[in-house]
């Protein structure tokens, strides 16, 4: 389909067939059952969404043999998996499956929040769960290690037909309407803008525990910090970050937050089992804190799960080894907590269906998600 598409553009046929790949995108989409209706699936009023960038059943083996620990995510009531893919290609990236984590369908690599048979967005996108949740008056967060313009929290919060777009990103992100956006910091978003845009400027632990539940807040952290289980140079670990995210979200409307841990992935790439594990405990300790939470409230849904699996980490006598310093296509684990049918024990969901499952449980019918928010080029030329 991709190639389709490229020969397309070069012949200057896009739209004259733009129509016809529409229809074959939708067929595709519809292979392998319908998602769940409002009522099928135990309702909730808050989800926390915890992604472990890159992050395989492998790796979660080798971290527990190298810290000598049970995970928190293992105690979750119910464990699958999920079948990561890019549309038309087995493996993917994190763009292409953030698009699908939030957004309900599948696109291609290196796009973000848009459909595959149109990148630019010039007839459509797919809203985001993001903005479902802020239509109905849910506050919302996206917490990250990562950069506030990766690929994994860019898909949360923009759509864009290529991830470099990080200008793009955060004139979307600063424009919006959620709440909190915290990570690490980069050379697009500044301090300027970003007040400009109705958001508190953060950079700092000191900073983040002074916010409070009246203000938006962008956070834009020490990098070379952020990633570590412990307080280092004034800069938040992603479990007081969590923390503070879910004190200033929870109310009476509800909430949506997507948490990230994206050096699980970067090291990985790097074939760093070292510090992958340190990322990864913190990763589990943010689960933790969301766990502690949602058991607290009795009406919070808990998912963790990984956007792909990166390294290809495999058993090598009594240990575990990385045998790739690139993503791979298999499943990755799917921990749920908060819902009794979210997921049977041992079942793998695609990745596009796990973020429709998300909207299921919030009582959004399938005519609300996953669903296209049309263009309107005459009004924007008028604007």
């Amino acid at each position: 389909m991709e190639v389709i598409i490229q020969f397309a553009k070069r012949l200057g046929l896009v739209k004259r067939i733009l129509p016809i790949i529409t229809a074959i995108s939708m067929l595709f989409s519809l292979v392998g059952g319908l998602a769940p209706t409002p009522g099928a699936l135990d309702q909730v009023k808050n989800v926390i969404l915890l992604i472990g960038d890159g992050m395989g059943e492998n790796h979660l083996k080798l971290a527990k043999q190298s810290l000598g620990i049970e995970l928190v995510m293992e105690t979750m009531p119910l464990r699958g998996q999920q079948k990561t893919a890019a549309f038309g290609k087995a493996v993917t990236d994190s763009a292409a499956a953030a698009t699908a984590l939030a957004c309900g369908v599948r696109t291609l690599d290196g796009s973000l929040g848009v459909y595959p048979y149109d990148i630019y967005a010039l007839e459509s996108y797919p809203i985001s769960l993001t903005e479902l949740a802020m239509q109905r008056g849910m506050k919302t967060g996206v917490v990250t290690t990562d950069s506030t313009t990766g690929a994994t929290p860019s898909g949360f919060c923009a759509h864009t037909s290529k991830r470099g777009n990080a200008a793009d990103i955060v004139a979307q992100q600063i424009s919006s309407d959620i709440d909190l956006i915290w990570g690490s910091a980069n050379s697009k978003t500044e301090q300027s803008n970003v007040q400009a845009g109705g958001y508190t400027y953060i950079s700092t632990y000191t900073e983040l525990m002074a916010i409070n539940k009246a203000q938006k807040s962008f956070g834009q952290f020490n990098g070379n910090f952020i990633w570590q289980t412990e307080n280092n140079e004034n800069t938040p670990t992603l479990s007081q970050m969590t923390t503070k995210a879910i004190d200033l979200l929870d109310g009476d409307e509800g909430f949506f937050l997507m948490v990230e841990h994206d050096h699980i992935d970067g090291f990985s790439h790097g074939n760093d089992a070292d510090k992958m594990v340190i990322s990864l405990q913190e990763f589990d300790n943010a689960i933790a804190v969301a766990l502690d939470f949602a058991q607290a409230d009795g009406n919070t849904l808990v998912i963790v799960t990984a956007d792909h699996e990166t390294g290809a980490i495999q058993p090598e006598g009594d240990t575990y080894v990385y045998t790739s310093g690139s993503h791979s296509g298999v499943d990755v684990p799917l921990f749920v907590y908060g819902s009794s049918n979210f997921i049977k024990n041992g079942q793998a969901i695609k990745n596009k269906d796990l973020s429709i499952y998300v909207a299921r449980s919030l009582g959004f019918s399938a005519e609300e998600f996953p669903r296209k928010v049309p263009i309107y080029w005459a009004d924007n030329q008028a604007a």
